[in-house]
C-alpha cells in the first residue's frame, strides 16, 4: 500500500512538471515573438518606401530638406528592386552619427492590390540583401501612399521578428481601403490586413498622416481611406496616431515634402535633439 503512494505521488509529481514545461515553453515562444534583437545597430536607417508611379527619386526634396533642419548630411542610398531580383544602386550609405536614409523602389511601380503583393516580395528580398551588407538589425520607415500598403504587408507576411526590429513606421496618405470612402466597403486588401493584424509587432510605435484639401481627400486618396488604417494598427501596436495636415501643399504628390510633415518626420522619426519643431500649419492628431 505505501508503494502504491509513493508511486501514485511520482506521477502526479510527473505530471505537474509536464504541465509546467508545456506552459514555460508556451510563455517563452509568445515573448520570443516580441523579443528584440539582442545587439541593435549603433545607428539604424531610415528604410523610405515610394508609392505607385513613383521612382527611387521621390524623397530626394524631402531628404534635402530634412538635412538642411538638422544641419546634417545624411547620407542617401537608392535601390531599385527589378522583377528579375536583381538591385540597382545609386548615392551611398554613410553609417555614423546620423541616422542613413535608404530608398527601396521598384521597377514595375504600378498600381492595384495584385501589384502590391510583388512590390512587397521584392522588398523582403531587398531587405534581406541590405541587412546582410550594411549589418543593421533595426530600423524606422516611411511608406508614401502606396509604400505604407508596401511596408503594412511586409509586417504580416514577411517580417522576422527575432532577427528585426521595426522601430517606428510613418505612413503618408496611404490608402489602406484604396479609393472607398465607406468603410462598411471593405476591399479585399483591407479585409486581408485586418485579419492577419496579430503578425503587426506590439513593440511598434506607429503614425498615419493623411493632408487633406477639404477633409474629404488629398485629390487622389480619400481620408476615409487613409483613416482606415486604424482597423489594423489600433491596439495591435504598441501606440497608433493618426495626424492630418492640411493648408498649402497637401495634394497627394506634394505631401513626402510638405513643411508641416517634414516637421513630423523630425519629432517622430528622427528625434533630433538640434531642433524642435513646430508645425506650421494646422495639424491634428486624431
Amino acid at each position: 500500500m505505501r508503494c502504491m503512494t509513493k508511486w501514485l505521488r511520482g506521477l502526479i509529481l510527473a505530471g505537474l512538471i509536464l504541465i509546467i514545461a508545456i506552459f514555460g515553453l508556451k510563455w517563452t515562444r509568445q515573448n520570443m515573438r516580441n523579443a528584440m534583437p539582442a545587439n541593435n545597430s549603433r545607428i539604424p536607417p531610415i528604410i523610405l518606401v515610394p508609392g505607385s508611379s513613383a521612382t527611387q527619386e521621390r524623397f530626394d526634396a524631402m531628404v534635402n530638406e530634412l538635412n538642411q533642419n538638422t544641419h546634417t548630411t545624411s547620407s542617401l542610398l537608392k535601390v531599385t528592386v527589378h522583377p528579375d531580383d536583381h538591385l540597382s544602386y545609386s548615392g551611398q550609405f554613410r553609417p555614423g552619427i546620423v541616422h542613413p536614409y535608404i530608398v527601396i523602389a521598384f521597377a514595375n511601380n504600378k498600381d492595384g492590390y495584385s501589384n502590391i503583393k510583388k512590390q512587397t516580395q521584392w522588398f523582403q528580398h531587398a531587405m534581406l540583401i541590405l541587412t546582410a551588407r550594411y549589418h543593421f538589425n533595426n530600423f524606422s520607415a516611411i511608406g508614401h501612399s502606396n509604400g505604407g500598403l508596401v511596408l503594412t504587408r511586409y509586417l504580416e507576411k514577411y517580417f522576422n521578428r527575432q532577427k528585426l526590429r521595426m522601430n517606428t513606421l510613418m505612413t503618408i496618405a496611404s490608402p489602406f481601403n484604396f479609393s472607398e470612402t465607406n468603410i462598411d466597403k471593405r476591399t479585399q486588401m483591407l479585409s486581408d490586413l485586418v485579419r492577419d493584424k496579430s503578425k503587426i509587432p506590439s513593440n511598434l510605435v506607429m503614425y498615419s498622416v493623411a493632408g487633406t484639401e477639404n477633409y474629404n481627400n488629398d485629390g487622389t486618396v480619400p481620408f476615409a481611406s487613409v483613416e482606415a488604417g486604424k482597423y489594423i494598427y489600433q491596439d495591435q501596436a504598441k501606440s497608433y496616431t493618426q495626424i492630418t495636415v492640411t493648408g498649402e501643399d497637401t495634394t497627394h504628390h506634394d505631401l513626402p515634402q510638405n513643411r508641416e510633415i517634414v516637421s513630423l518626420i523630425q519629432q517622430y522619426i528622427l528625434g533630433n535633439p538640434n531642433k524642435n519643431p513646430q508645425p506650421e500649419g494646422n495639424v491634428a492628431p486624431q
